[in-house]
């Protein structure tokens, strides 16, 4: 989860960290695939948005820093997640081209299961809320051409903060326990009117947790290192109603993470997935997205399968 949307639309996802005293997988919540088509820009102008999101991940792979499974008798991970989101868009301008926006998500842990195939499990879960992102963004006014929109994109400072549950005596938390700072960029473009393809490119920052797991002993912080990740997708419009399409997400960690100030060698993180999805409008007010991934290239975190449903609405 530890990473939405649309007809034109954004969001910041959640995956919960991990650390565990076989290896790393150090970096927080993210939004890996949350968000997919028509990412740019908002579905029906000024006003509120609500969005309900529910994800479901399986892995059988936690994987080391050579993308090999970790040796133990079984690498099994599956949660589910359900998140909330409300967002708002202002008519409050930003220069001549663009209007002032906030937006909110808590996401919810409702499942998290980890098997190691020990009698007695050395990697340990707990479920609950997770943090909340909250980040004001600008939402720049659509580019117009002959046949309608050309161009459209949007700019979020998005700050992850360290309120849901956390237990130094568990492995995977909800909560990072340490606030992020993860802005992004997101765009969408019209090869044709019936065409689209679309980005969302963020930067990680990760302050200190001061209280890192018993993972680490008594170490007095960690601080897990600087990341890009991305989410990119297209999609062709069968009718005005249905939109399907190819989506995918990337994550590469840039910078080592920090224990007690000294970097720790050997932990850093990449993945990449691709899949199918679609999108269905019910109404200009009204849509509903489903994508799946299946995720590749995974180092120092899980490799697996995510599956992504999401409803919007306009009030």
């Amino acid at each position: 989860m530890k990473s939405t949307v649309l007809k034109i639309f954004f969001l910041a996802g959640t995956l919960p960290m991990m650390t565990s005293p076989v290896h790393a997988y150090d970096l927080p919540t993210v939004n890996l695939g949350l968000t997919s088509f028509l990412d740019g820009g908002l579905p029906a102008g000024p006003g509120w948005y609500g969005q309900i999101y529910f994800q479901d991940y399986d892995a059988n792979k936690l994987s080391d820093q050579q993308g090999k499974t970790l040796p133990l008798p079984k690498t099994d991970l599956h949660y589910q997640v359900e998140v909330a989101q409300i967002s708002y868009l202002s008519q409050l301008r930003v220069g001549d081209h663009a209007s002032f926006g906030m937006n909110a998500l808590v996401p919810f842990i409702s499942k998290m299961k980890v098997n190691d195939g020990l009698n007695q499990a050395a990697l340990k879960s707990s479920q609950g809320f997770s943090d909340i992102l909250i980040g004001p963004f600008i939402q720049f006014d659509p580019i117009m051409g002959a046949n309608g929109p050309k161009f459209v994109h949007r700019i979020e400072f998005q700050v992850n903060l360290p309120t849901g549950h956390y237990d130094q005596n568990k492995d995977i938390n909800p909560s990072n326990h340490a606030v992020s700072f993860n802005p992004y960029w997101a765009a969408t473009y019209w090869l044709t009117p019936q065409w689209t393809a679309s980005t969302r490119i963020h930067y990680l920052y990760n302050f200190k947790n001061t209280k890192p797991t018993y993972a680490f002993g008594d170490a007095g912080d960690i601080q897990a290192g600087q990341a890009i990740h991305a989410n990119f997708a297209t999609d062709y419009a069968i009718t005005n109603q249905l939109r399907v399409g190819i989506n995918g997400y990337w994550l590469h960690q840039i910078t080592d993470t920090k224990l007690n100030g000294n970097d720790l060698k050997g932990r850093r993180e990449k993945v990449w997935a691709l899949g199918p999805g679609f999108m269905y409008s019910f109404s200009q007010q009204n849509h509903v997205l489903a994508n799946a991934y299946f995720e590749h290239g995974a180092e120092n975190r899980p490799e697996g399968n995510r599956l992504q449903m999401r409803y919007v609405h306009h009030f």
